[in-house]
């Protein structure tokens, strides 16, 4: 009786290691994902302040319309992206689109001293702040993720979890790493 007690417990210990496991690997794919949609709130955000400061600079120079076009190009491409490396190379381009839509307001000391251009530089810049804490977030829930897929006992249960390793959020040109200059002082 007593080795039939043993094997039920060390059973129900099995099952409950079992259990334990593939939450844990589920729990680690949900902040993963959760990481990605906090990514994709914040460029939305960003895409969504960029009409108003087309708007706002367009003002003050009409004849930047190829900048302008840029700008816009990379928005609808931003805003159409779905995987990671596609948000990512959008993300790339709309940045380096933004950077020379502030490089023409240089050029413009009375675009400078508006106060909704200062309002909408002060908006990008604390935005451009959320899109690195979110790309910070998501690759550390997918460091976490990936190691427990490829570690001792995640890569037993991984396939039963159904969950598979996820991509980091890179940025591809080294050039391209940087925040965008917002500072016009």
């Amino acid at each position: 009786m007593t080795v039939l007690w043993i094997v039920l417990g060390i059973g129900a210990a099995l099952v409950l290691f079992a259990i334990a496991q593939y939450n844990n690997l589920q729990r680690l794919n949900v902040n993963a994902s959760e990481g990605f949609s906090q990514i994709e709130v914040q460029l939305q955000r960003r895409a969504d302040l960029i009409p108003n400061l087309v708007e706002t600079v367009k003002g003050y120079a009409s004849h930047e319309s190829t900048t302008f076009e840029k700008v816009v190009q990379a928005r609808a491409l931003a805003t159409s992206a779905h995987s990671v490396a596609e948000v990512a190379a959008a993300d790339n381009t709309l940045t380096q689109a933004l950077r020379g839509l502030l490089a023409v307001s240089e050029a413009y000391p009375d675009l400078k001293a508006s106060s909704n251009f200062l309002s909408l530089q002060e908006e990008l810049s604390t935005t451009e702040n959320k899109i690195g804490f979110a790309r910070q977030y998501y690759n550390d829930n997918v460091r976490k993720l990936n190691q427990a897929i490829v570690t001792f006992p995640g890569n037993f249960f991984a396939g039963v979890a159904n969950v598979v390793a996820r991509e980091f959020y890179e940025v591809s040109d080294p050039g391209k790493r940087d925040v965008p200059d917002v500072s016009f002082s």
